[in-house]
């Protein structure tokens, strides 16, 4: 199977470059491939002739999207239309990476599939809106919904933690903002089953676990035998551009539907420091 990955010099691209085997990958940045021009991505998917594409690219900085709205659009809504667009009249299946954002955090147990979306912010209602579109577009689409990624080939906020801590600043996260963090490598495998079953529809591709940015740093802190503190604060102390919710933990129920489950994110962590040693192997200074 041919499966092009756009989007695939970020970090979930990256991951899938490790951790998909038995495909032949095709794996394109915005450098090489502008989503917002539809010429282009007909020219690469007709050049290609992939039976997938999987969209990971986007504008996933929040902040970002709520000071440049126009850009957030033409990236993460209007790109995923014309990527849809063009996978529909070549014949060619297509999933869309999309986020924990699309929810208002109004719950206080993961949020299932069919929960009504309600986005607090301009990312998450561009993606809302490419969900929307891209279903609409091309019925047999797969929507894969992903929390708070994390890896070690690019910036993250685990990453951000480890680089305060081993540079011997203060890490001060926040202890009311609750979610799921997803393992980029166990994320890509789980894509890669997903694409092979031929899935459908929305699924919430995530590890276990619904942890808060506090807990969550402790414990990433003692898995990498650094005794930083960490001290806890509240959203009403940070100040932000855009809205975050308080909670977006997503059920792993619809990924077990398609026989897979995930590990605790827990365990992801002695392989994703294993792995962080092998592309950062000298402590960073800078932030």
């Amino acid at each position: 199977m041919k499966v092009a990955v756009i989007g695939g010099t970020g970090l979930l691209g990256r991951a899938i470059a490790a951790a998909w085997h038995g495909d032949e990958l095709v794996l394109t940045g915005s450098r090489d491939l502008d989503i917002r021009d539809s010429q282009q991505v007909e020219s690469f998917v007709a050049h290609h002739r992939p039976d997938w594409v999987v969209l990971a690219a986007a504008i996933s900085q929040l902040d970002a999207c709520e000071q440049n709205p126009e850009l957030a659009e033409q990236v993460n809504h209007a790109g995923a239309v014309h990527v849809a667009e063009t996978c529909h009249k070549y014949g060619v299946r297509m999933m869309f990476l999309s986020s924990d954002y699309v929810f208002d955090g109004s719950k206080r147990s993961p949020y299932e599939v069919d929960d009504p979306v309600s986005p607090l912010s301009v990312y998450g209602r561009s993606k809302a809106a490419a969900e929307r579109d891209v279903q609409r577009i091309l019925s047999g689409s797969c929507i894969a919904r992903v929390s708070w990624l994390f890896g070690a080939e690019k910036d993250c906020f685990a990453n951000k933690v480890l680089d305060w801590a081993e540079s011997g600043e203060p890490v001060r996260t926040l202890a009311d903002q609750v979610s799921i963090p997803n393992y980029s490598h166990d994320v890509a495998r789980a894509l890669a089953v997903l694409v092979h079953a031929g899935a459908q529809g929305t699924v919430h591709v995530t590890n276990r676990n619904p942890v808060s940015r506090y807990d969550f740093s402790r414990e990433l802190l003692r898995a990498a035998g650094l005794k930083t503190e960490v001290k806890p604060t509240t959203f009403e102390n940070v100040q932000w551009v855009g809205m975050r919710p308080h909670y977006s933990a997503l059920s792993d129920a619809s990924l077990r539907r398609h026989g897979i489950r995930v590990r605790d994110w827990r365990d992801a962590l002695p392989d994703y420091l294993a792995r962080r040693r092998e592309v950062r192997p000298t402590k960073r200074s800078d932030r």
